[in-house]
C-alpha cells in the first residue's frame, strides 16, 4: 500500500523525495516558533499579527513535511497533509486553508480581509501544529 506522500511524488506532481535534514527541520522550527511568538505581541496591526502566524504555520508545517523526507513546491500542500505529517484533523487544516485563501488574496490582489477572530483562530491553529511537531522524534542523521 502506498502512503499518501508517495502518490503526491513525481514529475509534475506537488512532492518530491528529498532525506530529512536535522538542521534544516531545527531552523524551520525554531523560525516558526518566533513567528509564533512574535504574532502574539500586543499592538501589532491584525496584518502583522496575521502574516506572522500565516508564515510561522507554514514553516511549522513545512518542517513536519521535511521530517518524512519530502520536500514540496506548492504552499498548500503542506497544510493539506495535515492529517498525514502530525495527526491534525479538519479543525486545524481548515483554518490554514481559510487563511491561506486570505493570504493568496492579500499578496496577489491586495484584499487581505482579516478579523480578530480570524486571527486568534489562526495562532490557536498554529499553536497545535506547534506542538504536534514539538513531540516529533529527532531526526537520525546517515
Amino acid at each position: 500500500m502506498t502512503s499518501p506522500f508517495e502518490n503526491l511524488v513525481g514529475p509534475g506532481k506537488a512532492l518530491r523525495a528529498e532525506p530529512p535534514d536535522a538542521k534544516e527541520f531545527a531552523g524551520l522550527q525554531r523560525m516558526g516558533l518566533a513567528r509564533l511568538h512574535d504574532a502574539q505581541k500586543p499592538g501589532l496591526a491584525l496584518e502583522s499579527q496575521f502574516d506572522l502566524a500565516y508564515n510561522a504555520a507554514h514553516a511549522l508545517c513545512l518542517a513536519a513535511l521535511r521530517w518524512y523526507g519530502y520536500r514540496s513546491g506548492n504552499r498548500f500542500i503542506v497544510f493539506q497533509l495535515l492529517p498525514h505529517t502530525l495527526g491534525l484533523g479538519p479543525e486545524v487544516w481548515r483554518v490554514l486553508s481559510k487563511c491561506h485563501e486570505a493570504r493568496n488574496l492579500g499578496e496577489y490582489e491586495g484584499m487581505l480581509e482579516v478579523d480578530s477572530r480570524l486571527v486568534a483562530d489562526l495562532i490557536t491553529a498554529c499553536g497545535q501544529v506547534a506542538v504536534k511537531l514539538g513531540a516529533l522524534p529527532p531526526i537520525k542523521q546517515p
